[in-house]
């Protein structure tokens, strides 16, 4: 990982983005890395525009707010038309192909199409799409480690067994899409 890595996960309200975002932030500060997480919700309640921002380094974060991340999770077309051109260049951009059917069109960073919500409702739940799309970003940034966020969500989800297992199914599968689609 770099010293500082930044993400920006971003669609619509009950998508669970912000939820994505609150798992990464605070498994890093499990890992004891520096973090902040900054959450960003349009005027709707469901269905609404939602994002949020987090910032994981080794060292202290200079400041919270970040005009170009070094990537982004988006899991609908308005975020990707928002998001996608402040990528960093030579950053990292995820795309739910189950809800955008075009690409960025940037040649300058790395992209790839991961049909979240069509894994997700294989997996069993159409509501672990943002735990698929949070594995295929850890497992492409190596920016925490699976067994501490598999721990987070036991430490989070620990009474709800059912719940639990689904979401270490969704795990999983974003694991192995990011391995073969990085090969």
């Amino acid at each position: 990982m770099a010293q500082q890595n930044e993400v920006v996960f971003a669609g619509f309200g009950g998508q669970g983005i912000m939820t994505a975002g609150q798992l990464l932030a605070y498994t890093a500060m499990e890992e004891g890395k520096h973090v902040c997480w900054i959450p960003s919700y349009g005027p709707e309640m469901r269905g609404g525009t939602a994002n949020c921002t987090v910032v994981v380094s080794d060292k202290r974060i200079g400041s919270p707010i970040i005009n170009h991340p070094y990537s982004a999770c988006v899991f609908n077309r308005p975020s990707l038309e928002k998001f996608g051109g402040l990528i960093k260049k030579d950053g990292l951009l995820l795309i739910n192909s189950s809800l955008i059917d075009v690409s960025s069109e940037r040649d300058d960073l790395t992209e790839y199409l991961i049909p979240v919500n069509d894994i997700a409702v294989k997996v069993g739940n159409p509501k672990v799409a943002n735990i698929i799309m949070l594995a295929a970003y850890i497992e492409m940034t190596g920016i925490i480690k699976f067994k501490s966020l598999k721990n987070m969500l036991t430490k989070k989800l620990g009474k709800k067994k059912d719940l639990l297992e689904i979401n270490y199914s969704a795990l999983e599968e974003g694991r192995k899409l990011a391995k073969k689609l990085v090969k």
